[in-house]
């Protein structure tokens, strides 16, 4: 049996599974209906002196046929009246006192955040949440990132808000910055119980070629706004694995950017987060997609031995390291299943011309003479005579070949067993012993 519930920073849900701050959490309506949906809790759609927002304001980016890989958006906080906000979410906790209503929050002065705070409180919200990340419009009015970027800023606001506040604060912290870590820092010194990373991505999601304006449209201007969507889940991967692994961080994390299904949530947990949020996925697929999300990490934890959410918190962290810190000696060569093939060419052409020159047509020339110096092996079995060769002598292990087969399980990356003993470039730098040259560097 599994316990999917988990504490994130003293905030307890019944799930990982919290809706973001975003349209999805924008009214009570919508937040009580995706806790009927399975979710365990929700941010609520950012409070503060309501705004005015423009239209259009979403932008999506089609990869390969594949609608909203990448979003935008030029949204604003709410614009609905506070008193409105502050009855839905005390009718919500009240309806769902076990979920997680957590209050995002953003206004400028000292005494608005200490009255925003108590009113949100009072509300019932289970934590707050410190907006310090919106890319567009808020930053132009000194709020949102133009606060996540400036490390003694968002410690004081911060060291305001724990001072006010008598439930758990999480500090959301901006990705335009070139590193995460001193930003998480200045959160913990301000007293945050934990952070929530990453917003959105300040970009351009593309131009209308025929009328010559960016996306989206607003009359015949635009403007950048905030990227986010399955596409930003390296970038939001790499930034929660920075503080996890930070000696001097060492608070709760709740994990944004790109959560699609239960995979990318099991990623986001492995890697330091204790809570997942999702806001995109919600957005193009509707508040159902939790369902399989809880179904597939309840077979995740059966299947890997874990029976809470905290056995696999960080679980990845120890493998993360610095480059310097890899194996320079550790050799893989691509192998190709001729039972599986089915000689589309698409890893010789990805070889041929942005790899190592490795892969060859079975009957060329090249392969011909792979084969004869013992270098490669001919394909045995298979249904054609297109299965490609691999010349092992050329092969650097690079696996784009891998990456662009359409087959799963067709060409996997098999360790060569080469003799020598591992060796880093840190090793080599302290050291200054030799290292023999890779195979394959020109």
């Amino acid at each position: 049996m599994v316990d999917l519930s988990t504490n994130c920073a003293g905030i307890k849900s019944p799930n990982p599974f919290w809706l973001a701050s975003a349209p999805p959490a924008n009214s009570g309506g919508q937040v009580q209906r995706a806790f009927d949906a399975g979710w365990g809790g929700a941010v609520w759609k950012t409070l503060g002196v309501p705004i005015q927002n423009v239209s259009s304001r979403f932008g999506g980016v089609n990869i390969r046929g594949v609608q909203g890989a990448g979003f935008n958006n030029i949204e604003l906080i709410t614009d609905r009246p506070l008193e409105t906000n502050f009855r839905e979410i005390y009718e919500t906790k009240k309806k769902y006192p076990k979920h997680a209503v957590i209050v995002s929050l953003m206004v400028e002065t000292r005494e608005e955040w200490k009255d925003i705070i108590k009113r949100s409180v009072d509300a019932g919200a289970d934590g707050l949440e410190l907006n310090f990340g919106c890319p567009h419009g808020m930053c132009e009015r000194g709020m949102g990132s133009a606060v996540g970027q400036e490390p003694r800023v968002n410690q004081e606001i911060t060291s305001w808000a724990v001072e006010y506040s008598t439930v758990p604060v999480l500090v959301k912290l901006t990705p335009n910055v070139s590193d995460i870590v001193p930003h998480g820092l200045a959160a913990r010194r301000g007293g945050a119980h934990g952070v929530s990373l990453i917003n959105t991505i300040k970009s351009i999601i593309g131009v209308d070629i025929d009328r010559f304006v960016p996306e989206p449209r607003v009359s015949g201007l635009s403007t950048n706004g905030g990227y986010c969507g399955a596409a930003v889940k390296p970038i939001a991967l790499h930034m929660v694995a920075q503080l996890a692994r930070s000696k001097d961080f060492g608070i709760p994390i709740s994990g944004i950017g790109g959560v699609s299904n239960w995979r990318d949530a099991v990623e986001f947990i492995l890697l330091g987060s204790t809570s997942v949020q999702v806001c995109t996925e919600v957005m193009l697929r509707g508040y159902r997609i939790v369902e399989d999300m809880i179904e597939g990490l309840e077979e995740y934890m059966r299947t890997h031995g874990f029976s809470t959410i905290d056995q696999m918190v960080g679980k990845a962290v120890p493998a993360y390291s610095e480059w310097g810190d890899l194996d320079l000696n550790y050799e893989t060569v691509a192998k190709i299943d001729p039972q599986k093939c089915i000689g589309c060419h698409l890893c010789v052409t990805a070889c041929h011309d942005g790899a190592h020159q490795c892969i060859h047509p079975q009957d060329s020339p090249a392969a011909l003479s792979a084969i004869q110096k013992g270098h490669a092996t001919k394909p045995n079995g298979g249904s054609h005579v297109r299965v490609p060769v691999v010349d092992e002598s050329e092969c650097v292990g690079c696996n784009l070949c891998q990456i662009v087969c359409p087959v799963s399980g067709c060409i996997e990356m098999t360790k060569v067993e080469n003799g020598f003993s591992a060796s880093t470039w840190n090793e080599h730098v302290k050291d200054g012993k030799a290292l023999r040259p890779k195979k394959g560097a020109h």
